[in-house]
């Protein structure tokens, strides 16, 4: 199967259940880990197909005698969507969240380090690598929602052993201020990997480190599947010569591109979205045409969370068409995970989508982070 056809599945599923809820296959078992990359975006991963049907499963509601009173939650997303989500779910239950933002790397260092005293419940949101590194450090605690069958595509978007599930989709892409394009007339916005290393580039691109932020690391990790390892880590000592500053959140570098602190970021298209549409920041979206990667976002039980009761809740509501549909009401412009949600955005997955592979991502998140940080470029003075 083709590129190509990874992205004419995604969106074939996607945009029919914008259309039709359906009722989704149970989860099945998921294909073994790759222990190598895939050299280039050629060969999609089996996906499950949504069969037709005319009603969207209705969502489970958690067993009725809960004690807790509060839940402590670990949040990756924009600050905003965090902060909708926990007034939604305390309006809907009546249950104090408390919550901390982080990025995606942030958020691992916090559960790696607390792992004999967590003081978070549930970690919602950031691409599921951290997740599928987290489990294989022994991290998370299973758990066998019932609202699994709203997922579209459980193969790709849940942990065989239900430690972590997919919750949103986003795709990678460049934003470029349209400001200095005009400044600089001989120049486009790029349309290729390759346009990032051009000389009139040089200092002029933004990114987060892949040590602090999930949206680098899944840049990092595109290149190494799409171009192999030894011709990756080649192509990323040049790519590194290009950036201006590395910040620290993943989405930062697209708000001071738009500010006009550098030329071009790169970030999930959604976040780019949001700069575009809600702070009218001057910039132009483009996705790299010989493929790009993209995330699904993830969500887990710690184990040892001391509000299990809340935290298995929360779960199972975030994996309703209610809880996903929320997310434009907030300005987060990632595609749903479950049957019966309108697409914000569906121009966001008409794009190229190279096969990514979370799994061979997740198990070598570590080693490729620190092979950037100690060979490559380092992670102090990070822009905030």
């Amino acid at each position: 199967m083709t590129a190509k056809r990874v992205r004419s599945v995604m969106i074939h599923i996607l945009m029919a259940v914008a259309i039709l809820s359906a009722c989704g296959p149970a989860a099945t078992e998921a294909p073994p880990a790759a222990t190598e990359p895939p050299q280039a975006a050629t060969e999609a991963p089996a996906a499950t197909e949504a069969p037709a049907a005319t009603e969207a499963p209705a969502a489970t509601e958690a067993p009725a005698e809960i004690t807790d009173t509060e839940l402590n939650v670990l949040c990756t997303p924009q600050e905003q969507w965090c902060q909708g989500m926990k007034q939604e779910f305390e309006a809907k239950y009546g249950i104090t969240v408390n919550y901390v933002r982080m990025s995606s790397g942030e958020a691992l260092a916090r559960v790696q380090a607390e792992k004999d005293n967590p003081q978070f419940d549930i970690w919602w949101g950031g691409p599921i690598d951290s997740f599928v590194a987290a489990k294989g450090e022994g991290l998370l605690e299973a758990y066998d929602s019932p609202n699994y069958v709203n997922l579209i595509d459980p193969v790709k978007m849940k942990d065989v052993d239900n430690q972590w599930v997919g919750i949103y989709v986003g795709t990678l892409g460049f934003a470029t201020n349209t400001d200095w394009l005009a400044a600089n007339p001989d120049v486009a916005a790029p349309t290729s990997w390759d346009d990032l290393l051009k000389p009139e580039l040089k200092g002029q691109v933004m990114v987060a480190h892949p040590s602090s932020s999930g949206t680098s690391y899944t840049a990092l990790a595109t290149i190494l599947q799409l171009r192999g390892e030894e011709a990756g880590w080649e192509y990323l000592n040049q790519y590194a010569e290009q950036i201006s500053q590395f910040t620290k959140s993943g989405a930062a570098p697209a708000k001071f591109v738009g500010q006009g602190e550098a030329a071009v970021a790169i970030v999930f298209s959604h976040d780019i979205v949001n700069e575009i549409e809600n702070n009218k920041l001057p910039l132009v979206l483009t996705f790299p045409e010989e493929g790009t990667g993209y995330e699904i976002g993830g969500m887990a039980i710690l184990k040892g969370a001391k509000h299990p009761q809340a935290a298995r809740l929360w779960f199972d509501w975030a994996l309703t068409p209610e809880a996903q549909a929320l997310g434009p009401t907030y300005a987060a412009y990632q595609a749903p995970t479950v049957k019966g949600v309108e697409l914000s955005h569906p121009e966001l997955l008409e794009v190229n989508l190279i096969d990514y592979d979370f799994i061979w991502a997740g198990e070598h998140k570590q080693e490729f982070v620190d092979k950037f940080t100690n060979e490559i470029a380092g992670a102090d003075n990070l822009k905030e």
